[in-house]
């Protein structure tokens, strides 16, 4: 029998239980615990927390509801997450040299996602990107970006455990452009929501 269809919704800060159980032991990446993006502090007090402590920060932020994101089931399994939201809500702009930060909460961008290994190549981060999109419009943005790996080789498949940001043509299959990057050569993809959207 096949799986059930696919089906992704609103993160809610009564969703923890899902994340803890579809993050499992490891964190869904070597103890990140999706804090790589929100960690205010330096990147070497970020990886002293990897594990335990992000645990804890991400499960406060979560269950206060201050985290933007989606999670993608299969009936009643969790099979993956999409992290989404102002720009301006992710401490990792203020430090970054290679993406320009936004004050204007109708910038929103995709940080991250993760998919189990099980569940690759299945379609999840399609549906994921597609509801990251849906939620910031309705949320009132005028565009979302996304920073996809791109491989070093043409032709060449970016390792499934390092994509944890997207691949190109993941974001060019849900009408994504790249855009160009005043600031160095990492590479963004952008997608106009509303030209003229008002300001929250």
């Amino acid at each position: 029998m096949p799986p059930p269809a696919l089906k992704c919704r609103k993160l809610t800060r009564r969703d923890w239980p899902q994340i803890e159980k579809l993050f499992g032991v490891r964190g869904a990446c070597g103890g990140c615990w999706c804090m790589f993006w929100r960690f205010e502090g330096a990147r070497a007090e970020w990886k002293k927390a990897l594990g335990a402590g992000n645990k804890r920060a991400f499960r406060r932020l979560v269950e206060a509801g201050r985290v933007r994101g989606c999670l993608a089931f299969s009936g009643r399994e969790p099979v993956g997450w999409v992290s989404v939201g102002p720009k301006r809500e992710f401490a990792y702009f203020a430090r970054s040299r290679s993406i320009p930060a936004s004050d204007d909460a109708r910038d929103w961008c995709v940080s991250c996602f993760y998919v189990p290994a099980a569940w690759r190549g299945r379609g999840v981060a399609g549906a994921l990107l597609a509801a990251a999109v849906d939620l910031a419009s309705r949320s009132g943005a005028r565009s979302i970006e996304g920073y996809p790996l791109v491989p070093k080789r043409p032709g060449e498949l970016a390792p499934a455990a390092f994509a944890w940001t997207g691949v190109p043509a993941l974001y060019e299959r849900c009408q994504f452009e790249r855009a160009k990057n005043p600031m160095a050569e990492k590479v963004i993809y952008r997608r106009v929501i509303a030209r003229d959207a008002p300001s929250p």
